[in-house]
């Protein structure tokens, strides 16, 4: 959940993609030949978590938000596919590959659930979409997805039994919410201090800073964790299908409304890329202090937000074809016989 500006949203999303993996491989690595230091690195996540939250929130861009209200429709469209088409697919399909795991379903259908408030905004300026409307989404997909949450949790996953409504929102409260009006209150502070120029430097060494603790913070999981987590390797060939099924459906949903509701171009790329990208990072972070000690849970979360990458950037090619071909077809129109 990286809130850069739109120059630099790919770049980062590169880099966090490398960071994980080094991440996990040197979290693996030394969960497995130093166990007593890796199971230290596991048992001391809460800073890191911390830090992640704080960075998170401080980087929210909340102006942008009144720029973008007359774009009420295209906001609405993209609200119902996101928080109410999109997680019941994603249920669908954890259901249909996983249930014979039930930990990795419930990481799945977490992930699946949350939409992305970062790096599709790279995506969705490389595609040449509404990157300005785009960057209105963020403050209200971010809101959303941890209101809804809990009620996913308890609709979608209620096998896990220990859920207690009661304690995700005293967690929510105490972990985000406060932590939320402490960076937002912080960022806001710094704005009227610093000046607008300054500030935005502020901004940038905080967008810079988050993807390696995201990458520190999954390396303390992997190195925590790993005896666990190779205990079931056997089925992450399935978890990594029901990724790629997911992402394949979300694109069928996300022609189908863009036909349907005949969006210009530039918004038919933003819900292409809103769709298919999933706030892996926030949803992480949430359920480590919801569902502790749940490693395969986690494990989920995170490959998914490996395989999102690859998938986002054949999702830019797509859409630029669609633009030339569409380009071409008025060409054709247009010009005289």
């Amino acid at each position: 959940m990286l809130t850069l500006s739109s120059h630099d949203r790919l770049p980062a999303a590169t880099l966090t993609s490398s960071l994980l993996v080094m991440a996990i491989i040197i979290g693996a690595l030394l969960g497995h030949f130093a166990p007593v230091r890796g199971q230290w690195l596991g048992d001391n996540v809460d800073t890191t978590l911390l830090t992640m939250i704080g960075l998170l929130f401080f980087s929210v861009r909340l102006n942008v938000l009144a720029q973008q209200a007359s774009n009420l429709r295209f906001i609405a469209i993209a609200m119902v596919a996101n928080f109410i088409v999109v997680p019941l697919i994603g249920y669908g399909v954890a259901s249909l590959f996983m249930s014979a795991h039930p930990l990795l379903m419930v990481g799945l259908v977490i992930y699946f659930m949350s939409p992305c408030t970062d790096w599709f905004l790279g995506f969705t300026r490389l595609a040449g979409g509404n990157v300005a409307l785009g960057m209105a989404l963020i403050p209200v997909n971010m809101a959303l997805q941890l209101l809804l949450y809990p009620v996913y949790l308890q609709w979608f996953t209620p096998h896990t039994g220990a859920v207690d409504p009661p304690l995700i929102a005293t967690t929510l409260l105490y972990w985000f919410l406060l932590p939320a009006i402490a960076a937002l209150t912080l960022h806001h502070t710094l704005r009227f201090m610093l000046g607008e120029q300054r500030f935005e430097q502020c901004l940038t060494f905080a967008d810079r800073a988050t993807p390696w603790v995201i990458a520190l913070l999954v390396l303390q999981i992997f190195a925590g964790n790993i005896a666990s987590i190779l205990a079931h390797r056997y089925v992450f060939a399935w978890l990594l299908l029901s990724v790629f099924v997911f992402f394949v459906l979300t694109f069928v949903l996300s022609e189908a409304i863009s036909r349907g509701c005949r969006l210009d171009y530039p918004e038919h790329a933003l819900l292409t890329m809103t769709i298919a990208a999933r706030n892996a990072p926030l949803m992480l972070a949430v359920t480590m202090t919801v569902l502790p000690g749940q490693p395969l849970i986690y494990a989920a979360l995170v490959i998914g937000m490996l395989v999102e990458f690859p998938h986002l950037t054949l999702l830019r090619r797509i859409l630029l074809a669609l633009r030339r071909r569409r380009a071409q077809a008025s060409s054709a129109v247009d010009s005289p016989s």
